[in-house]
């Protein structure tokens, strides 16, 4: 069953690579539980089938890290993408987009939580295995309050304008 707005996330667990050391967390891949990090935020939420991917590197995740501020402004506390891969191939990708701490780039390796959700999608037939759909949310505590999913092979609704638009 696919998570609907009103549903509260399931937990989980999804790694980041941390490129600075910290006290609470060591560089590399850091395992964070889904049900901490969503407490008491306001999460803008994006997820693609695969980083460095052609609609993935060109489109999505460039507009949220343009808009990252526009939406912060808006009360965003957070913006993730999601993508099963491993935390770091999403490390990398980060780096390469110059995320620069404005995206938090988080693997889920196994689509263990985007299957959770009900948005996980089987592109074995190009080569890639079981991956998560396009789609974009706003989660407020936990909760989903925006759900945007895109139609297989589209790039229309889970955009960051539509996204800073819906937050307006």
């Amino acid at each position: 069953m696919t998570i609907q707005i009103g549903d509260k996330v399931p937990d989980g667990v999804l790694t980041e690579f941390i490129e600075t050391e910290t006290d609470s967390c060591a560089v590399g891949p850091n395992q964070f539980q889904v049900s901490e990090m969503v407490m008491g935020k306001k999460i803008a939420l994006f997820a693609v089938p695969g980083a460095f991917t052609p609609t993935c590197s060109g489109k999505h995740l460039p507009g949220y890290v343009e808009l990252a501020e526009q939406l912060q402004k808006r009360g965003i506390d957070e913006i993730w993408c999601v993508a099963v891969n491993d935390a770091f191939v999403m490390g990398a990708w980060g780096r390469d987009q110059g995320v620069a701490g404005r995206v938090r780039m988080l693997a889920d390796g196994s689509a263990a939580w985007v299957r959770a959700l009900g948005l996980d999608a089987d592109f074995s037939a190009r080569g890639m295995g079981i991956r998560a759909q396009r789609f974009s949310a706003v989660l407020e505590d936990g909760v989903v309050r925006q759900l945007n999913v895109e139609q297989p092979g589209k790039f229309e609704v889970s955009d960051a304008a539509t996204m800073l638009a819906q937050l307006s």
